[in-house]
């Protein structure tokens, strides 16, 4: 009787170990100092650096990059999935003024040779650099029969750190505070599954489609990937008063600027305050889908919100613009009666 392996099993060992090789060299780029260990030990180790925090809170997250890694199988280009996985995560922590420490991914398939393995753990390495927080462990899955040829799923986690004392979490946010609106890349990484069955159902497109008012071919001005916002961010908490912070995922700006509010506010937005992308508008008409599943499925162009004193805005909004966002001044923080919506948009 013939011996059985792992590999008959449809587990290529050798492969996962090529990948780990790799993966160490990658993430050995993204390492700071307080990296005490990381890719091969059982569990990575991390030390806090306790001069230049007095009272050190951790901040977690952990997400995936969802439906949007369809667009990535069909188009085959797997370099910039990695970017949304990472951004997805320190976006998260970044909310509460914390600055992302570590990194780590869990990437699974039914075979490892059959994806762009080397593709995707560079683009997870890009979007630490990005965040300027160290890589510093994964896990690598071979799950034959598990997914179908060519697939893969992606999830993420980070840990962050902030001054106790210094924690960003809107119980200051007042009446008359200002909304400044950060502009996304694109889509980003949510409301994917409803653009799959616009553009793929309803209008039958194909991935390399044009499309007038895009740049390019459907398929890649989809793979945008996520902005992270890390460096800007915590470059405003340094010199500015920032009450809050909302990061525009999954429930757009109807379901995630209330997250943030202290009771009695409400948040009045002005829809014509920010440059639209062709992109939503594109979806809107084409899907028919109304205005409010718009602003509670997509980002609509607002990747991230800021809520600050109204008398620090216009010098915020400079110091973006200056690094390289666009940032607008979006709305404003009013007085909220019992019976009204936490987000008013007019």
């Amino acid at each position: 009787m013939k011996e059985l392996s792992y590999s008959d099993a449809g587990v290529d060992i050798d492969e996962a170990n090529r990948l780990t090789g790799k993966f160490k060299k990658l993430a050995k780029d993204t390492y700071k100092p307080e990296v005490l260990s990381g890719i091969g030990s059982f569990g990575a180790l991390f030390s806090i650096n306790m001069i230049k925090y007095k009272n050190p809170v951790l901040v977690s997250s952990t997400d995936g990059v969802g439906t949007k890694l369809k667009i990535a199988f069909k188009t085959g280009i797997h370099s910039t999935i990695g970017i949304d996985l990472v951004a997805m995560s320190v976006n998260d922590i970044l909310t509460s003024g914390a600055e992302p420490l570590f990194f780590l991914d869990y990437l699974s398939a039914g075979n490892l040779k059959t994806i762009r393995a080397e593709s995707i753990i560079e683009g997870i390495a890009k979007g630490c650099e990005l965040a300027n927080c160290s890589l510093i462990g994964g896990e690598t899955a071979e799950m034959p029969g598990f997914y179908k040829d060519g697939e893969y799923d992606l999830a993420g986690f980070s840990v962050g750190v902030v001054e106790k004392d210094k924690i960003i979490d809107g119980s200051n946010i007042k009446i008359g505070d200002s909304i400044i609106g950060l502009a996304s890349s694109g889509l980003h990484s949510n409301g994917f599954s409803l653009l799959n069955e616009v553009v793929f159902g309803k209008l039958g497109l194909n991935i390399d489609s044009k499309v007038k008012g895009l740049k390019h071919e459907i398929g890649r001005e989809l793979l945008t990937p996520t902005k992270v916002y890390v460096k800007p961010i915590l470059n405003l908490t340094r010199d500015f008063t920032i009450k809050g912070i909302a990061h525009i995922t999954g429930g757009g700006l109807i379901e995630n600027l209330p997250r943030i509010l202290p009771k009695g506010c409400k948040v009045v937005i002005g829809k014509d305050s920010w440059d639209v992308p062709f992109i939503f508008n594109f979806l809107k008409e084409n899907g028919n889908i109304s205005e409010h599943e718009m602003y509670r499925t997509f980002n609509c162009g607002i990747g991230m919100v800021i809520v600050a004193p109204r008398e620090e805005s216009d010098d915020i909004i400079q110091r973006l613009n200056t690094v390289g966002e666009n940032a607008n001044l979006i709305g404003s923080i009013e007085e909220k009666t019992n019976n009204e919506e936490e987000i008013v948009l007019v």
